[in-house]
């Protein structure tokens, strides 16, 4: 049986007895039913990963007893964050869940010509929470260690202006240069466009910002399935899902 995994963001030790919190307590009290003496493993974005035994449980309440520490190398050599633009309800779920556990870094909702999803800076902060929360049930099924951030969502122009990778990538169906064309990066920004594409204007600023414009085959991938399919691709050139590194894990 697998051991349930929990994300908890405060520090941890072996052999401290620590009381995890509300969000964490809740889902091993009432979901898992976890009870004194079961085991479960906890990150908290440091790196690590912490074995754990629950000691003591009340309604409300868990404490457990760190036993000892792993720093398992789950994360890849490669960073990548993403500028995803903003999309309806689940399909925005699904884009971000998928891209943690394919292993990005950041990822940055962002306002586009296109997009049809409006939010009040209130709503925005509601979703923005609630991403984050997607990327760490990501995290905690994944067995990744490192939380990516999730930004709250701001608009096109700006992210292209401050955001800083090695090689800058925008999904652009027309373009035919293949990726293989670029020499080896450490970090990548990726920008994916909504439903309806970028315009010629927002693909022409990205160019203007040092990006390059790229496809990923002859097929249109949807929003939502466009980062899944270039984090993967990405990864298996320059990160740690190729061939190469497989063999040398051996």
């Amino acid at each position: 049986m697998r051991i349930p995994r929990f994300y908890d963001p405060q520090p941890m030790a072996e052999g401290m007895h620590i009381d995890l919190g509300e969000t964490a307590t809740q889902h091993a009290l009432k979901a898992l039913r976890l009870r004194e003496g079961d085991a479960l493993s906890l990150f908290n974005n440091d790196g690590h990963e912490y074995r754990a035994e629950v000691v003591a449980t009340s309604k409300t309440r868990m404490q457990v007893k760190i036993l000892h520490t792993q720093s398992p190398e789950r994360e890849s050599p490669l960073k990548i964050e993403i500028g995803q633009a903003l999309s309806r309800g689940e399909r925005m779920d699904y884009a971000i869940q998928k891209s943690t556990e394919m292993g990005c870094t950041r990822i940055s909702p962002l306002f586009t010509e296109r997009c049809e999803v409006k939010l009040s800076h209130e709503r925005q902060d509601k979703r923005q929470r609630h991403w984050q929360q997607i990327a760490v049930s990501a995290c905690e099924q994944s067995l990744r260690c490192v939380v990516p951030e999730v930004h709250s969502p701001r608009p096109l122009a700006e992210w292209l202006q401050d955001v800083q990778a090695d090689l800058k990538l925008v999904l652009h169906h027309h373009s035919a240069q293949p990726l293989t064309d670029f020499p080896p990066p450490s970090s990548v920004a990726l920008l994916i466009g909504p439903e309806g594409g970028l315009t010629e204007a927002e693909v022409e600023l990205a160019i203007a910002q040092g990006f390059y414009p790229v496809a990923l085959g002859p097929r249109v991938m949807r929003t939502e399935t466009a980062p899944v399919a270039a984090t993967a691709l990405l990864h298996y050139l320059w990160g740690d899902l190729g061939p190469t590194q497989q063999d040398s894990s051996k």
